[in-house]
């Protein structure tokens, strides 16, 4: 196998760890959940990049990598420790699908890269990689996750404020591919709400 698909092929390995399960829609069967994220994200990548290099690539699938072991209660329920337990989150898998890449056969280079995009270091100074896997992220959060997450929220003005800044993050292409995203009647209300603002 190439470095390329070995990494592919680790990096979903840790996600098929996962312990929690969501029904997959494209099979409806049940699949570890950051597997499921993971082909999300590659989904969306392809979409948006059809191109996009093998560290993009890599870095789109390791987004979440191994997630689970440092759950949200782990940290305060505060604004600081939501920061906190977002930025041991970025650091910690960064690290592994670095480490994933030069086990894998990549030079150390290019693993650093794929470290450096899994952690979005280069998002402010206006790294075109760094922004596509941003647009993604953000794209599954809205086909994915938004419903669920505003349940557990239960606050609108809340969640009306986080898609107001989520869509502040995407490029004119990732927000063009979110408006073609099939919402819930609910989702599509938020939204809208958002960008009136």
């Amino acid at each position: 196998m190439t470095p390329f698909e070995t990494a592919l092929q680790r990096i979903d390995a840790a996600h098929a760890a996962d312990p929690r399960q969501t029904t997959s829609s494209t099979t409806n069967t049940p699949t570890p959940y950051e597997l499921h994220y993971a082909q999300k994200m590659s989904s969306y990548l392809a979409r948006l990049s059809p191109d996009a290099p093998e560290t993009l690539q890599l870095a789109i699938r390791a987004q979440h990598l191994r997630r689970w072991e440092i759950p949200r209660s782990s940290y305060p329920t505060t604004k600081i420790g939501y920061h906190s337990w977002r930025a041991e989150l970025q650091r910690r898998q960064a690290a592994l699908a670095e480490q994933i890449c030069v086990e894998s056969g990549y030079s150390t280079e290019e693993a650093a890269r794929v470290s450096a995009l899994v952690r979005k270091a280069e998002l402010k100074s206006g790294d075109p990689d760094t922004q596509t896997l941003e647009d993604v992220a953000c794209l599954v959060f809205l086909d994915d996750q938004l419903d669920r997450f505003e349940g557990e929220l239960g606050d609108e003005a809340k969640m009306v404020d986080i898609l107001r800044k989520s869509w502040a993050k995407m490029s004119e292409r990732g927000r063009e591919e979110a408006l073609r995203i099939q919402m819930s009647d609910r989702g599509r209300t938020l939204v809208g709400m958002a960008l009136q603002g």
